[in-house]
């Protein structure tokens, strides 16, 4: 067994779902034991501030690490903000908290300042997390400790299963959770996502510490923590799904028009874009450029459910899309930042793509030595950008600057400028 696996069978890890109190999960030889039911039930969900304070005050006078959660109504409602907030934390038992009725939750963020929380890949979670006030300055993130750790399945589920020896039901993933009320499988299922993790936490850390890779994934962690909130998408409507059929630019301001009036709609309404108009019906209104209502209303995506005064609006963006001057037209492609696509640069530069081939085979060869993705080792896009463009005077310092000056945290400049020097001096 790892020691995430002998931390498992720990008899002081504590347990729940009518386990024996001596039974911490499942052995390397037992099945895992399916977790059914919060060790102290399912807490009542906090929905105004009188509640809040309470939980608040019981919080920051908890000890340890806390736990810490968010559910989101993707697919559902327009954009990715939360609909509830999980926590757990020792002394203070789980809470679970309603971002509607209570939408400022900057306060429990301050109670918690300088507390590490532990989240699961926490990168999803962080931005709906931020909109609501609070914002980690310490954190430690499950799923990449269990990369780093080399295990080959890093969703709670699986790490909930494979290290602690219990089964987390999970069918609840992608409900609607702007539900209200919430049914109480939901919250059950809520409830238990923050149940373990904190046992997670300690398994993953010892394991990692004794691999020696504990100090990379604190940097990891550290980053991420620090890291400023992304930077707006441009023009987002080019990530319609279907794309590459649409060649011309006039169709491409059919395209723009149309996601753009959907965006519009889907956000007074509050609703996923997708339920608004699908992707294929903007496409197959691009490429057929309809010239009137009756002619729209025959595409896919399109249909008879679809009203007249509906089918009239998205008609109305064909329209100004097809009287836009040729200057207003979108270009057909993005300005390309970087390295051009690596299929290309065996005709546009035959060294550069030698340098790519050689520092690839190093990295990946590297990589499964040290038991983990490659793409954690280092960033592919970091690679091709310093294969592409290589130091003037390639040297070990030089390297080490580009990685650094690219985002590279210590550990993962100090790994691989050997393999980048020796591919980029070949």
């Amino acid at each position: 067994m790892t020691d995430a696996q002998n931390t498992a069978a720990d008899t002081s890890l504590r347990t729940t779902g009518g386990a024996p109190p001596d039974d911490g999960g499942s052995s390397a030889e037992g099945a895992p034991i399916p977790l059914l039911d919060p060790r102290e039930g399912i807490p009542p969900v906090i929905a105004d501030e009188a509640a809040l304070a309470e939980v608040v005050a019981a919080f920051a006078a908890g000890t340890g690490p806390v736990a810490v959660d968010a559910e989101r109504a993707s697919g559902y409602r327009y954009g990715q903000r939360a609909y509830l907030v999980q926590l757990r934390r020792e002394g203070a038992g789980s809470a679970l908290i309603d971002p509607v009725g209570c939408p400022d939750l900057s306060g429990l963020g301050q109670a918690l300042s300088g507390v590490e929380w532990v989240l699961h890949a926490a990168t999803q979670d962080l931005p709906c997390l931020r909109e609501i006030g609070m914002v980690p300055t310490r954190l430690f993130d499950t799923e990449l400790a269990g990369r780093l750790a080399g295990f080959p399945r890093v969703g709670l589920g699986a790490m909930v299963e494979n290290v602690l020896g219990f089964v987390l039901e999970k069918g609840h993933s992608a409900v609607d959770w702007s539900t209200r009320p919430l049914p109480e499988p939901w919250l059950r299922y809520a409830t238990l996502d923050v149940e373990l993790l904190v046992d997670l936490r300690d398994a993953l850390e010892k394991d990692l510490d004794r691999q020696g890779k504990l100090e990379w994934a604190l940097q990891e962690f550290e980053a991420i923590a620090s890291a400023p909130p992304p930077e707006p998408r441009k023009d987002p409507w080019r990530r319609t799904s279907g794309m590459h059929k649409v060649r011309r630019r006039r169709q491409l301001a059919v395209v723009r028009e149309m996601w753009q009036t959907r965006d519009r709609i889907a956000q007074r309404r509050d609703v996923s874009p997708g339920k608004v108009l699908s992707d294929t019906a903007i496409v197959e209104a691009a490429l057929a450029l309809p010239g009137q209502v009756h002619a729209l209303a025959a595409l896919n995506g399109f249909g008879h459910r679809m009203g007249r005064r509906q089918l009239e609006q998205w008609q109305a963006a064909v329209d100004r899309a097809k009287s836009l001057p040729e200057s207003e037209l979108p270009q057909q492609g993005q300005p390309v930042l970087g390295p051009p696509p690596p299929r290309a640069w065996a005709d546009k530069d035959p060294a550069a793509a030698q340098r790519l081939s050689a520092a690839r085979a190093g990295v990946t060869a590297l990589a499964e030595q040290l038991n983990l993705p490659q793409e954690n080792l280092v960033a592919p896009d970091t690679v091709r950008r310093i294969c592409w463009e290589p130091p003037k005077s390639v040297d070990a310092e030089s390297v080490r600057a580009a990685l650094a000056g690219y985002g590279a945290r210590p550990w993962q400049v100090e790994l691989a400028t050997p393999v980048l020097v020796g591919a980029l001096s070949a």
